[in-house]
């Protein structure tokens, strides 16, 4: 007996009639994702005009100096160039120093990149992509309810003992057993 394995967009629904008629998409930001980048598979002529409907985005972040953390924000290109008045963007721009970024506990620069400690109580359990480390494990079994807290306050997904992965990834088999959660 063999098997057939029917591929299809996840878009559409659709089917593909062999596997070079999908095109892998990495969903790197959405409002609606919590757990960091997904991959999604979608047929190429569904995604014909895809590059004629991409925006001009900018990204910024605004230090104000009564906040601890900046806030970022993205907006059109368009819209933010119309901010400068004294000259053109492209020429304040041009102008511009590099920008500095000063470490702050539990993070660190490395190669001109903000680098963040996630074993640190200040960052522990927030969603990354890279390995969980014992020392996050050990701050998130030990702080649950103070890092939910936190998560919740900064509008990050919060640590479920009822989703699997959360429990698998930060080691809280024996508190989701103790709390009488049944995974799925």
């Amino acid at each position: 007996m063999g098997q057939k394995i029917i591929r299809f967009s996840d878009l559409t629904g659709k089917h593909a009639e062999n596997d070079g008629d999908l095109v892998r998409i990495v969903v790197l930001q959405h409002p609606d994702l919590t757990d960091g980048p997904v991959e999604i598979d979608a047929l190429a002529g569904e995604l014909g005009g895809v590059r004629e409907l991409a925006l001009d985005l900018v990204t910024v972040e605004l230090h104000h100096p009564d906040r601890a953390e900046p806030q970022t924000v993205v907006m059109e290109a368009e819209t933010f160039n119309r901010l400068a008045s004294a000259a053109p963007m492209a020429e304040v721009l041009r102008g511009a120093r590099p920008a500095a970024r000063a470490a702050t506990s539990g993070t660190a620069v490395t190669a001109g990149r903000e680098r963040v400690n996630y074993a640190s109580l200040e960052h522990a359990g927030r969603p990354h992509k890279g390995r969980t480390t014992d020392a996050e494990k050990q701050l998130v079994q030990q702080h649950l309810e103070e890092i939910n807290e936190r998560l919740a306050a900064e509008g990050v997904r919060t640590i479920d003992l009822e989703n699997g992965e959360h429990v698998t990834r930060y080691g809280l088999d024996t508190l989701a057993r103790e709390t009488g959660v049944m995974l799925s």
